[in-house]
Parts: C-alpha cells; sequence; structure tokens
C-alpha cells in the first residue's frame, strides 16, 4: 500500500462545486483528513486529499483518475498528485 497526497485546484469555482468536489473524491477513497501517529484526526488544508491506494499505482495514474472526478465538477481543473516514501506533520497540541 502507498500514501497519496492530491491538490486539486478548480479555477473560478464556487462553494458548492467545491463541496460536491469534496463528496465524489470521498467516494473515490480520497479523504480531507490524516490521521497523526498520536491518533489524533487532523483536517488537510483546503482542495487537498489523502488516500492509502495499492501497490503499483503512480503518481501520473492517480493524478489522471482524480482530473477526471474534478473536471466533472468543473472543466479544466489543476491537479497534483504525490506518492509519498515518508511523511511526517507537525501540528498544534490540543
Amino acid at each position: 500500500m502507498a500514501d497519496f497526497f492530491v491538490r486539486v485546484e478548480l479555477h473560478g469555482a464556487t462553494g458548492a462545486e467545491y463541496e460536491e468536489l469534496h463528496q465524489r473524491m470521498r467516494a473515490a477513497g480520497f479523504f480531507r483528513a490524516i490521521v497523526a501517529a498520536t491518533g489524533r484526526t487532523l483536517q488537510l488544508p483546503d482542495a487537498e486529499y489523502h488516500s492509502i491506494l495499492p501497490d503499483g499505482q503512480t503518481a501520473p495514474n492517480v493524478r489522471d483518475r482524480v482530473k477526471v472526478i474534478a473536471d466533472s465538477v468543473k472543466p479544466g481543473a489543476w491537479v497534483l498528485a504525490m506518492k509519498t516514501v515518508d511523511w511526517a506533520l507537525h501540528s498544534r497540541p490540543s
């Protein structure tokens, strides 16, 4: 399994269009939150998503998959997909 982080930008989108994007991304297994090593769930920045996908997936494959989803909401979306080897998080204590 591999971690992927994805950033989507819908140019000139409304709040309702971003909400639709969030719903479609969630249905495709991309989530707007991550779970820290402490077990605490943390929200990602706007229009950023995380997914754990099977081995063999590549950043270009994921980018293309997400681009189809994003363009179905608002054509012309920009998508950045990153496959991570390792990641760490620093957040404010609660």
